[in-house]
């Protein structure tokens, strides 16, 4: 664009014939009135992002706010809405949007954590999460206290802003979260929903994050304020779109089963937080979208065909689900593996491969069938066990990363 800008401003020179330092004079010129346009670009940049955070705001405010308490004080900043709770120096929860301009957003992360000056009895600081010493050669040692700054909203959320990405880096939207919680299924948990934004680019997601906060929670270890460590995690979102919506509540700990299994109507988050979400909302639009779960609109392999694996609760002695039968990989101990055939395949030397849950090729549990044993069975396993619930019986084996049940017979297949 620029350059067409440059040319169109040279076309308007004419013709007259011009010397080497004419020519100079007047590309300084030219380059002055392009500073000078991009000066002005840059300003009216400015004022259409004022103005698109300040509507998000205002949906925030009017739709996504859940009820205040009495004694309780709505902090906002540019896109999103918190309570803090100074009881356990973090927020009670957060509220913002994830809006479609995050598809083409490109602002990267600032990393410029620092206290909310919102907070009047002061927000939590770095030393509620370590320490760091300035050494003689000018670099830093750290002294970490075990927990990552957890995001409530996450900062990706606003890559398209910079006032907004930077602000979500406020220790009043961090919570104590144990690593391999929160980069593995707290992030999935937001990636899916911006995934959802990108799958539906007319949708602006309402959503409200907190941490579970009960009483007499542990406190981090030497945090100077006494920072709460919650033992789970919740999020909602509604889409107004479509009048649709959905929570998660997460234990805090790593995590085996899929994000899908935590997920829950947002009235079973109201009752486990005491909180009443979306309550500007008109009664029986919340309550629609409150009490429904249709987990196949928000997780595109459930849609397309995968399950939850089983109810560990659900099933006998000696039996596992798919996800617990990684544990006896190579064991050598007979055990019974149960789980839904969501696929099959025969493979270039014959043989038949069946996965339980999760489909090729992203399955998390296989059934291998030899091709010698295949007349073994007096049906065709790979088209007859389709979609019906099993149990494998044998030893776990890992081919390939994944835990496989070599089967001989049908014998070693139970149909429920």
């Amino acid at each position: 664009m620029l350059k067409y800008i440059c040319l169109f401003l040279l076309l308007t020179l004419g013709s007259t014939t011009l010397t080497s330092q004419d020519f100079e004079g007047q590309l300084q010129k030219l380059y002055k009135e392009l500073d000078l346009i991009l000066e002005q670009k840059a300003a009216v940049d400015q004022r259409i992002e004022r103005v698109k955070l300040a509507k998000i705001l205002q949906q925030v405010k009017k739709y996504a706010l859940p009820k205040l308490e009495p004694g309780e004080e709505l902090i906002h900043h540019s896109a999103i809405a918190l309570v803090y709770d100074e009881n356990h120096e973090q927020a009670k929860w957060v509220a913002h949007m994830i809006s479609p301009e995050i598809i083409t957003g490109k602002v990267s992360r600032t990393n410029d954590f620092r206290i909310d000056p919102k907070i009047v009895s002061g927000s939590a600081i770095e030393k509620d999460y370590f320490l760091k010493t300035l050494n003689p050669d000018s670099t830093y040692s750290y002294d970490g206290f075990g927990y990552d700054r957890g995001h409530l909203a996450p900062s990706a959320d606003f890559r398209w802003s910079e006032q907004a990405l930077s602000e979500s880096y406020f220790y009043s939207n961090m919570s104590p979260q144990l690593p391999d919680f929160n980069r593995e299924i707290w992030a999935d948990l937001e990636n899916s929903l911006r995934g959802y934004v990108f799958a539906n680019p007319k949708v602006n997601l309402l959503v409200v994050t907190g941490p579970l906060l009960e009483g007499n929670l542990p406190k981090v270890e030497r945090s100077v304020n006494g920072l709460s460590i919650p033992k789970a995690f919740w999020k909602v979102a509604i889409d107004l779109n479509n009048n649709r919506g959905i929570g998660f509540l997460i234990p805090h700990q790593r995590q085996d089963y899929p994000l899908s299994t935590f997920a829950f109507s947002i009235d079973v988050i109201e009752e486990k937080t005491g909180i009443d979400f979306f309550a500007q909302l008109p009664d029986d639009l919340e309550n629609q979208i409150e009490q429904q779960l249709e987990k196949k609109l928000w997780f595109s392999d459930l849609a397309s065909g995968d399950v939850e694996p089983l109810d560990p609760v659900s099933l006998a002695p000696n039996h596992f689900n798919t996800i617990q039968a990684a544990r006896y990989m190579s064991k050598n101990d007979e055990v019974v593996v149960c789980g839904t055939a969501v696929s099959s395949r025969t493979s270039r030397n014959g043989n038949i491969l069946i996965n339980l849950d999760k489909q090729f090729p992203n399955q998390i549990f296989t059934v291998f069938i030899r091709k010698e044993n295949i007349p073994n069975f007096s049906y065709d396993p790979e088209n007859f066990l389709k979609n019906k619930i099993l149990e494998i019986k044998g030893k776990v084996v890992n081919l390939g990363g994944t835990p496989t049940i070599f089967v001989e017979d049908e014998n070693a297949i139970q149909i429920r």
